[in-house]
């Protein structure tokens, strides 16, 4: 499989260094930048991606694998390396803390151990502004670092929202309901990110929160998709390095938002929230609308929390396709292409 995932192992990394020879991944493995890779073809080494998952802790194993699956499906002939690591200010249960620290690797070696690029996903707001999130400092320092350090980075939903505020002081504006499904949008042809791509391009959406596309272009980022229905999808900035953005989320599997909205449902059936979950938009087919109309008019007669497990996920599920699954691959495989072209290259944009 070209992708592989690297679990941080203190006592491993150790024994490397004092050994000084050169580490595989599932025994001692070394720094992206060490003799390993120096010492093999440009074309046969490892692109290694630090994926820094903040998500809640019943959706961090989910995120795992919903990146990792379209990482390999885009990687082609190239190898991947793929360390998870997370904001260590993020509150944690204690069951995640032993995962995180068993599977990850803490942020600081992360990027001591020089990965070529990152991947940033967003997690549940907890304050009202997010520069009051207890994580905001370490998540300005990790975009420094991007910067800095890679040809290209992804920054995804809530961390789109953070750097874009973080560099431009462009504040992203809440919605009056939660946009959710799948839709339809307009691209920028002839970009590169987007090349194989073909328009209306299909993408899932989940969220509370917008950035302004008018306010996006007149501090110089490039709309890649954007929908009069969701505003902006992808957009790029490019300056020392190009920052990837992403309000939409071409990692989803195809049952993603139907578990978003069963967990949106069983927070309305607990008093959590206090109106019934809008059904995500164009995701599920007109054959399944009977189905949900019945177990809403259910929910809204009888509002117990054991209802929830009525509820008719396989039904649903078994009714589902992946719209956008073919995009996202040829979008993240061009992105890789930066990233294994960019050390020859004078401009990042030059290289897919």
């Amino acid at each position: 499989m070209p992708l592989e995932i690297e679990a941080h192992t203190g006592a491993r990394h150790a024994a490397a260094a004092s050994s000084g020879t050169a580490a595989v991944v599932g025994a001692a493995a070394g720094p992206a930048g060490s003799s390993d890779r120096l010492a093999s073809p440009a074309k046969t080494r490892p692109i290694v991606i630090g994926l820094v998952n903040n998500m809640p802790d019943s959706a961090l194993e989910a995120t795992e694998r919903q990146f990792a699956g379209l990482l390999d499906a885009a990687a082609g002939p190239r190898r991947l390396r793929l360390r998870l690591s997370s904001l260590p200010e993020l509150p944690r249960s204690p069951e995640a803390l032993t995962r995180i620290g068993r599977d990850y690797w803490p942020l600081a070696e992360l990027l001591a151990d020089r990965p070529d690029t990152l991947i940033v996903t967003g997690t549940e707001p907890r304050a009202a502004q997010l520069t009051a999130e207890p994580y905001w400092s370490s998540l300005v320092s990790l975009l420094a670092w991007a910067r800095t350090h890679t040809a290209t980075s992804i920054w995804s939903c809530l961390a789109a929202h953070a750097v874009v505020e973080s560099l431009d002081g462009i504040r992203r504006e809440r919605l009056a309901e939660k946009r959710s499904g799948v839709y339809a949008h307009q691209i920028l042809a002839g970009h590169p990110l987007l090349q194989g791509v073909g328009a209306p391009l299909m993408m899932p959406h989940s969220r509370w929160n917008e950035l302004s596309a008018d306010a996006l272009r007149a501090a110089g980022y490039t709309l890649l998709s954007w929908s009069p229905d969701t505003g902006v999808d992808a957009f790029v900035r490019e300056s020392q390095s190009l920052l990837l953005f992403f309000q939409g989320h071409p990692e989803y599997e195809d049952t993603t938002l139907l578990r978003e909205f069963r967990r949106d449902v069983g927070r309305y059936l607990t008093g959590q929230q206090g109106h019934y979950p809008t059904v995500p938009r164009r995701y599920f087919p007109a054959t399944a609308a009977a189905t949900l109309d019945a177990f809403k008019a259910e929910a809204l007669a009888t509002r117990d929390p054991l209802l929830l497990e009525r509820f008719p996920f396989a039904t649903l599920a078994a009714a589902l396709t992946n719209s956008w699954r073919t995009a996202a691959v040829s979008i993240y495989r061009n992105w890789l292409s930066i990233i294994a072209a960019a050390p020859a290259s004078a401009s990042v944009l030059e290289t897919v």
